[in-house]
């Protein structure tokens, strides 16, 4: 079947009959392919989303290098991950879209409804989430992991803040970068200067520059026309906040030069921040008992019960916590917990120690973890504000080196394989 298939599409067009072309290849990728099939999807894709955002659209072709861009990039990222045995099974790809769904109010055959709704295809949109997962733990070991944070780093970012803090101002930011290969030549370096300073003139002269971006940008934020989002100067490389200090809502930066390329900034608005960090803690203690092949789930229940009513009737909790707990950390300390905020424990036993007042104790409650009772010892209002700011210095340091070390990567990865593009054949 497959070479008369063959054999009919290589007969001449009978008079008068519509010659209908084959699909034919765009890219080669190493040893992989993206055709144009392929490419034309991503595009009503990419110009669906654009379009919810009420961007302008670059022209078509602009627009179609870039995606072709983006794809490459991933594929690249992709095949290096099956070669070194990344991998992302059903069983966690599920429970990531069982997230997603539940952070959009849904579960997950209503999310698969809405977005079949949407004109979506639910099996592609499982495998682009399994994608992302991969490039993501593929960036983590690659790179995010060889990220280190100095104390005096901290200490910089800090004061950096501070400084900030002082005008408690935000800014939210889009961005185009005209990049430079590794190690590129002077001659190299003035071209790429010449056309980042004519995208400059052309913006200054009044081109969208959502569109700009999407169409011209090496920023990994291009296709959602260079949006940054809200950002405070002390989140911002040195020299990208001295600009954005100078700049008025609307206004577009001059070329900022870095060892990445040629980026422009456009500061879209600019608001005042700097809230403290206030949050309830509460200090409590539990019991747990873990379930095995020796004890069912009815019968680490049970226990829990039984000890739950000794404590009632006058027993210790914590000697109960030492004797009996299978939490070793808190079971030395009487099951203490500490005091803990927000976030820190797991929703589930988050959930049971909040319905609980102070000195009440839980009924037997379950977790991953196994069986738990738990009560409430006090609570307290405490300001984190300062140990939040260090917190964060820390992350937008990381963040700051890993976004600079992905581009410096992704650069590196493209130089080294084999890519041939074939848009115009």
């Amino acid at each position: 079947m497959k070479h008369f298939l063959l054999l009919l599409a290589l007969l001449p067009a009978a008079a008068g009959a519509r010659v209908v072309p084959l699909d034919h290849i765009v890219a080669v990728v190493n040893d992989d392919v993206i055709t144009a099939t392929e490419l034309d999807h991503r595009m009503t894709v990419i110009k669906r989303q654009l379009a919810r955002r009420n961007a302008r659209l670059p022209a078509d072709d602009i627009l179609r290098r870039q995606v072709l861009e983006r794809m490459i990039q991933e594929q690249l990222q992709l095949q290096l991950a099956r070669s070194i045995g990344i991998r992302v099974d059903d069983e966690t790809l599920t429970t990531v879209l069982s997230r997603i769904a539940r952070d959009s109010g849904m579960d997950l055959l209503q999310f698969r409804r809405a977005l079949e709704a949407d004109g979506l295809d639910f099996a592609e949109f499982r495998e682009n989430v399994r994608n992302e997962i991969i490039i993501d733990r593929l960036r983590q070991q690659r790179v995010e992991r060889r990220i280190s944070v100095t104390e005096q780093e901290v200490k910089n970012q800090l004061a950096r803040m501070e400084r900030d803090r002082a005008s408690q101002l935000e800014y939210r930011l889009a961005h185009i970068l005209i990049a430079l290969p590794e190690a590129a030549t002077p001659e190299v370096v003035a071209e790429t200067r010449r056309r980042a300073e004519k995208v400059l003139e052309k913006l200054r002269v009044g081109a969208d520059f959502a569109a700009t971006a999407a169409a011209v940008s090496d920023g990994q934020k291009a296709l959602e026309g260079g949006d940054l989002g809200w950002r405070r100067a002390g989140q911002l490389p040195p020299a990208f906040a001295s600009a954005v200090e100078k700049l008025a809502p609307g206004e577009v930066s001059g070329l900022i030069r870095s060892s990445s390329g040629f980026h422009i900034l456009k500061l879209v608005d600019r608001r005042r921040g700097g809230k403290r960090h206030v949050v309830e803690q509460t200090l409590a203690r539990h019991i747990l008992i873990r379930t095995d092949a020796v004890t069912s789930d009815e019968q680490a229940r049970s226990r829990l019960a039984d000890l739950r009513r000794r404590i009632l009737a006058g027993e210790d909790f914590g000697e109960l916590a030492r004797r009996y707990s299978q939490d070793k950390a808190s079971a030395v300390e009487g099951g203490s917990l500490g005091w803990t905020e927000p976030g820190r424990l797991v929703p589930r036993f988050q959930q049971a120690m909040d319905a609980l007042k102070p000195g009440q104790i839980s009924e037997p409650f379950r977790t991953r973890y196994g069986w738990h009772i738990v009560q409430v010892m006090a609570r307290r209002q405490q300001d984190l504000t300062e140990k939040m700011r260090e917190r964060e210095a820390r992350m937008l340091v990381h963040r700051r080196k890993t976004e600079e070390a992905v581009r410096d990567w992704l650069r590196r990865l493209r130089d080294e394989a084999y890519v041939e593009v074939r848009l115009d054949e």
